[in-house]
């Protein structure tokens, strides 16, 4: 086995060149930058016209003393909340085109980023007219709250914003942690509920959306389109799908002690147009399972129908996989991701991955099927018996010419902790792995912490941003 902390290393040959490298990363950049660029804008357009439609339709005039002032403010922090509640309804309904842009873990970062604000303004809609409508009572807050929550519609929002708050403050990361995902992913599909929950009382309480207004129009049209979008993307396609390929376990192959490897064979499988690096959200329809989707990579795929899925068993809801029986039918939600060939702008690549990070480094490399010393590949373990699927990457490394290594050992503590503690004390570093990491494109895969810690030493290299290829395991 060769290990970076035993290899002598010597400048690497050079391997052909694309023709403008620096042409089509600034391609991809600007790419990706027009999809940011037109998400941030249709945000903030949306907002603007559900706040105007309120604004021009009276709601000024009608601010005649402080409390009505209040309650104004209180209405427009709840349309623009709404607004954006919606907007992350849409986000996270992985429509098709947003990931082949820009890649789902982007798009569900912009979905994470508006949690807070969304939290923050439903927050202050609440306080604000609880706060408004108490002054134009003469009454207390806590009477005026009271009153509130005998009214029926508006219970129902009070529920809203409580499961709401739950999924919020479920998601934060110190929080997060603590749970299984299996209940967190429960907990987050309350979300759904909650927007539903919300609805009424904005229909029928205070006017602002009454019966025939131009802005009732709107907001049952955007309600129609968020949720139409979860429902095609989320359930439709994906069952529809499902029925065309007909997926089922063939076989369970134990790869070490917490990693088995399932093995699945479908029909019509080139439909699903998926490419080596990518994953789906796999339902093992068995009575234990069968609620539960699994975002798993393709370790492998064949020309036969058969995919590879390789996956360690970590928690309750992976370990009962290693039970599955042959014949299983699998529903498939997929293929998502851009961690593929299809993403390259350079060169040369370096391929990196930590522990069970390997499994779509391993697909994407067979499908890649890179030229002679275009490829190194790293990968990262604490031991042996975390170096999985190494037979095969050294086996596919040999049959590219491309170099292997593996980094064993407790991580360092003192600088570059994707390294081991060997490595960087023999003097270890990104440059003298990858000889030409600046004409590379870089992939990554692994827990966030360490690819984090890859991607700082990356960018201190002078990769750029389109070079850097990441897929993350946390969830």
């Amino acid at each position: 086995m060769d290990t970076i902390a035993d290899t002598r290393w010597t400048p690497a040959e050079e391997t052909p060149r694309l023709a403008d490298p620096g042409r089509t990363w600034r391609r991809a950049l600007r790419r990706r930058l027009l999809v940011a660029d037109a998400a941030v804008v249709l945000c903030w357009a949306s907002t603007a016209l559900a706040v105007g439609l309120y604004l021009v339709n009276g709601a000024l005039a009608a601010m005649a003393s402080p409390a009505d002032a209040v309650n104004g403010l209180g209405i427009v922090t709840g349309l623009a909340g709404t607004n954006l509640i919606l907007i992350m309804v849409v986000l996270a309904a992985r429509i098709p085109w947003l990931d082949r842009a820009v890649g789902q873990d982007v798009v569900m970062g912009w979905h994470r980023a508006l949690g807070k604000p969304v939290l923050c303004l439903l927050t202050a809609h609440a306080v604000l007219l609880t706060v408004g409508y108490a002054l134009q009572d003469g009454t207390s807050v806590i009477a005026e709250t009271a009153s509130f929550l005998s009214v029926g519609d508006l219970l129902y929002a009070y529920l809203a914003f409580a499961l709401l708050l739950a999924v919020v403050v479920t998601s934060l990361i110190a929080v997060r942690r603590r749970f299984a995902y299996e209940l967190w992913h429960v907990v987050h599909l309350l979300s759904y509920a909650a927007v539903l929950f919300a609805l009424p009382h904005q229909l029928s309480v205070g006017g602002v959306l009454a019966d025939g207004a131009i802005q009732r129009i709107y907001w049952i049209l955007l309600y129609v389109a968020a949720y139409a979008a979860i429902l095609w993307f989320r359930i439709v396609k994906p069952l529809v799908g499902s029925l065309r390929h007909r997926f089922r376990v063939t076989a369970v192959e134990r790869v070490a002690a917490d990693v088995v490897s399932i093995h699945l064979h479908g029909r019509n499988q080139e439909r699903l147009r998926v490419s080596g690096g990518q994953y789906a959200n796999w339902r093992f329809l068995t009575a234990r399972d069968w609620w539960h989707a699994h975002p798993l990579s393709y370790s492998a795929l064949s020309d036969d129908g058969g995919v590879r899925l390789t996956v360690r068993l970590t928690g309750s809801g992976t370990r009962s996989l290693s039970a599955l029986r042959p014949g299983t039918p699998v529903m498939v939600e997929g293929p998502y991701g851009l961690f593929t060939k299809a993403a390259r702008t350079q060169p040369s690549v370096a391929l990196m991955a930590a522990g069970i990070g390997v499994t779509p480094i391993r697909s994407m490399l067979e499908e890649l099927a890179p030229a002679p010393g275009e490829a190194t590949i790293l990968l990262r373990a604490s031991d042996e018996s975390q170096l999985y699927l190494w037979n095969e990457m050294l086996s596919l490394s040999r049959r590219y010419g491309a170099d292997c290594y593996a980094d064993l050992g407790s991580r360092s503590t003192v600088r570059a902790p994707w390294l081991s503690a060997v490595a960087v004390q023999r003097g270890v570093t990104l440059e003298s792995v990858f000889p030409r990491i600046t004409d590379s494109d870089l992939y990554v895969c692994g827990p966030s912490a360490w690819t984090d810690a890859v991607v700082h030493d990356a960018k201190r290299a002078g990769l750029k941003d389109p070079q850097i290829h990441v897929e993350r395991f946390d969830w």
